[in-house]
């Protein structure tokens, strides 16, 4: 089997009879494309902010399976022909957006930016911050990530909420969001964004939420419709911590840029180093699935 790899084989950790079973190539199709493009089978795009990663997808004649560096794969399925397998990065980027979702809520209840920007202008600026402590925190999306997030705040003396799609044990349903967002201080934002989710956070979802209630998306800019968040934060009513917005790229002219109570990050939330030995363990167990004949993990239905 063709693989296309945007990493070196030698990070793989597979035993030689199943390496023996691919023949692995190194192919980031933003800097550098192999004419073997029509034979590969088992594709994993760079983990690059790059339409030409998954354009090139359509072109792979003999393309079985796609495996993505990224948790949500809105951006990908589009380009994947019928009959191609596309799998995801669930678990890589547990620990990086988590850390982010948590550093965010940090960050803006106890005004970190103002106070870098304060020490930019040499100032020594001591006004009173809010806590993560004995705050009410609704995490919407309760999937690995979500679950992630609920952990790390475990340690913070505040009360943590998981909702998910329906109810079960330890996570409420989203059914339920007229009644939990009036009572929480804030509320994280990390569900896929799919046609379901899509302008979840409208004027309603926001009116909805507390008065000074910090909203945080580390999920997909279209999940929040942002007009009505620019409009409640411009009256000073909600804050926002947004890893991810709607445009994104965020034009430099766009007045969430500027908009005190705003704090934005260029969706980074997977982007550090303790993504790649986890993408490297999970290409390297569905190369050792495929070799077995046994089911791959994260495929995506």
């Amino acid at each position: 089997m063709k693989v296309f790899l945007p990493f070196p084989a030698a990070e793989l950790d597979l035993s030689a009879d199943v390496a023996t079973r691919f023949d692995i190539e190194y192919a980031d199709a933003t800097e550098h494309w192999p004419d073997s493009f029509v034979e590969c089978e088992f594709y994993v795009p760079s983990y690059r902010f790059s339409r030409r990663v998954v354009t090139v997808i359509p072109s792979m004649p003999k393309l079985q399976v796609v495996q993505t560096l990224t948790a949500g794969v809105e951006h990908v399925l589009p380009h994947v022909p019928p009959g191609v397998t596309v799998c995801n990065a669930a678990g890589v980027h547990d620990a990086a957006t988590s850390e982010l979702a948590v550093g965010l809520i940090i960050g803006a209840q106890r005004r970190l930016a103002e106070l870098v920007r304060a020490q930019d202008d040499h100032v020594w600026d001591q006004q009173m911050a809010g806590a993560v402590a004995d705050r009410r925190v609704l995490v919407i999306g309760a999937g690995n990530i979500g679950r992630a997030i609920e952990r790390r705040l475990a340690g913070f003396e505040c009360a943590t909420t998981l909702v998910g799609r329906t109810a079960r044990a330890g996570v409420r349903a989203m059914a339920e969001l007229p009644v939990l967002l009036p009572q929480a201080d804030v509320v994280v934002l990390i569900v896929p964004l799919t046609d379901e989710t899509r302008g979840l956070v409208d004027r309603a979802f926001l009116a909805a939420m507390k008065d000074g209630a910090l909203l945080v998306n580390v999920a997909r800019g279209g999940i929040v419709v942002t007009d009505a968040l620019l409009a409640e934060v411009a009256a000073g009513r909600l804050r926002a911590a947004l890893d991810v917005t709607d445009p994104e790229p965020l034009p430099p002219e766009h007045p969430l840029w500027d908009l005190p109570g705003v704090v934005v990050t260029p969706h980074v939330g997977g982007a550090s180093d303790a993504m790649w030995p986890r993408s490297y363990r999970l290409v390297a167990e569905q190369l050792r699935r495929i070799a077995r004949g046994e089911p791959l993990l994260n495929v995506v239905t």
